[in-house]
């Protein structure tokens, strides 16, 4: 009996000991000296999660600790900590004017997992720096920003609206149509080619990034975030998403090949064959980071990002205007005025429809699909409003905070137009507008993103009138699933030709 309870007793000390030690090294770079941001007191091993942290309700809980804590607090994800930032006046001062402390990538552990830190999403110092010049001089070499991507941008919205015919007003689920009409745009700069809408393998690699984003924004995709580990020797629908991932990877690998193989230095057709030509240029150059890992992971990251940003956007846009009818008359409004239905939109368009503009980016803010933001990394220790944030420590940069910060918007939790509008009706912009981030690691995609959300939403409205499926006053604007990101509610509508 004596045995036993010593031996209890010497294995209680060797847990408790593994703890401390692991609660030691929580914190990278951590001193006593230094004053850490506040924050809940964390359990060995967990961290906040199932106390202060509602794996479900994962954004409502870190709204709440900021309530307590202030707009910079601690947090621990699991074992890792993580600095939580708030508020536009510390964003600003973190992201732009401390851009190169705070501009390192923080984890994304199942893009890392896939990736294995190739690519442009996950990866920091010179592969960062090299790769997202790379990729933003490629873009716009294709005319991102420019009238050829445009014409690509009104020729694919003319697809997106033969389809929408061919749903004879009937009621349909409009998730897949603003997938593929989005991804689109970007296969044709990044592969050189559109997919036909009834592409099915296609189709099925689009259904496998909508469930890889519904995991990530899942109980079980924060646990794996926590715990990436652990959670890979456990089985589990875990594994299903990573396959989902694993094949997306395949699929750009395949693509590659058939690059390489007929590929003309002098004459690139598209993002693979400009870097596959980098790669020729840079064979000799043991600094290089163009080599295929990272044209494979880039390509990724490209295709992912390119495809479901915009398309949530989209597909949230369409649910408010459905619960707000009189809103999409005025848009239709100005575009008879403007544009009439004798041409297709074009950007030129804009700046003549501010009230288009207006519901656009008021959109963006009260969909507010990315409201954590992408991680960041601390690259030293650095002073944030009497703070010490060690190096290497992870940041959540909380972009709703900006987005629904009342001291810029005098109606953050309501969806309201005049946000963006002055007085007289124009265009008013808003500094604290951060739906793409800001500073170092602002979306590379941000030009396109904003020409397609207006060149899809007008297209798609001056052809078509819609229609809910139920009393626009139920309509609920709540999202489906709220934790790293923002996913609406499922709904179907009809679009009757105009």
């Amino acid at each position: 009996m004596f045995l036993l309870e010593a031996t209890t007793i010497i294995l209680g000390v060797c847990v408790f000991t593994l703890i401390l030690l692991s609660l030691k090294k929580d914190v990278p770079g951590q001193r006593q000296d230094l004053r850490l941001p506040p924050g809940p007191i964390p359990l060995p091993l967990i961290g906040n999660l199932l106390i202060q942290l509602n794996a479900r309700r994962l954004l409502r809980s870190l709204l709440k600790l900021r309530e307590k804590f202030g707009s910079i607090y601690m947090i621990h994800l699991g074992p890792r900590p993580i600095v939580v930032l708030s508020g536009y006046q510390v964003l600003k001062e973190a992201l732009v004017d401390k851009k190169e402390e705070f501009g390192a990538r923080g984890k994304i552990p199942l893009a890392e997992y896939i990736l294995q830190g190739y690519g442009i999403t996950v990866s920091n110092g010179e592969r960062s720096k090299q790769l997202r010049r790379f990729v933003l001089m490629t873009l716009r070499n294709f005319g991102m920003g420019k009238r050829s991507i445009e014409k690509r941008i009104q020729e694919e919205a003319h697809f997106l609206v033969e389809a929408l015919r061919k749903t004879n007003r009937l009621p349909f689920d409009p998730t897949f149509f603003f997938s593929q009409s989005v991804s689109n745009i970007i296969c044709s700069v990044v592969f050189g080619n559109r997919f036909d809408y009834e592409d099915q393998k296609y189709l099925s690699l689009l259904k496998n990034i909508n469930e890889v984003l519904r995991f990530m924004n899942s109980t079980l995709g924060l646990i794996f975030a926590c715990f990436p580990r652990i959670m890979k020797c456990l089985p589990g629908p875990h594994h299903g998403r990573m396959r989902n991932l694993v094949e997306l990877k395949d699929f750009v690998t395949e693509k590659i090949k058939v690059h390489q193989e007929t590929l003309d230095p002098n004459s690139p057709r598209d993002f693979i064959d400009c870097f596959l030509k980098k790669m020729g240029e840079e064979k000799e150059n043991p600094e290089t980071q163009f080599y295929i890992e990272n044209l494979v992971g880039s390509t990724v990251n490209l295709f992912f990002a390119g495809t479901e940003t915009v398309s949530t956007t989209l597909r949230y846009g369409f649910l408010i205007l459905l619960k707000y009818p009189k809103v999409e008359e005025k848009i239709h409004e100005e575009i008879e005025r403007v544009i009439g239905r004798e041409r297709c939109p074009s950007m030129e368009d804009r700046s003549r429809m501010p009230y288009t503009d207006a519901v656009i980016h008021e959109v963006q803010r009260f969909a507010d699909i990315i409201p954590t933001g992408l991680p960041h990394s601390v690259t030293q220790d650095v002073q944030l409003q009497g703070y010490c944030i060690p190096k290497d420590t992870d940041v959540f940069p909380m972009l709703t905070t900006a987005l629904h910060d009342p001291e810029q918007f005098s109606d953050p939790v309501h969806f309201n137009p005049n946000h963006f509008l002055n007085e007289n009706g124009t265009f008013k912009k808003k500094e604290a507008f951060l739906p793409f981030s800001t500073g170092k690691r602002v979306c590379l995609g941000e030009g396109l993103a904003r020409m397609e959300l207006f060149l899809f939403l007008t297209t798609i409205l001056q052809n078509f009138t819609l229609k809910p499926t139920g009393d626009a006053e139920n309509i609920d604007l709540t999202p489906e699933l709220s934790t790293v990101g923002h996913l609406p509610q499922a709904y179907t509508l009809c679009m009757l030709p105009r």
